[in-house]
């Protein structure tokens, strides 16, 4: 299925939010990430079913200001 990944049109055949993210090699406790602009807490990343055109956007905390 083609899905939305921080702004970029990806391919993936991961169901899940928390296989998808992964499968990225991302650190799933170090970053926070939405679901077509919705927030999703860690304990449901494996839950979060991927559908067709969804939009996920990944972010990492920065310290400073």
């Amino acid at each position: 299925m083609n899905i939305m990944f921080n702004g970029q049109s990806v391919k993936t055949t991961c169901i899940s939010l928390k296989d998808f993210l992964q499968s990225k090699n991302i650190d799933i406790q170090s970053v926070a990430t939405a679901v077509n602009s919705n927030f999703v807490p860690r304990s449901l990343y494996a839950t979060t079913e991927l559908t067709e055109g969804v939009s996920i956007e990944v972010v990492s905390p920065m310290q400073g200001g």
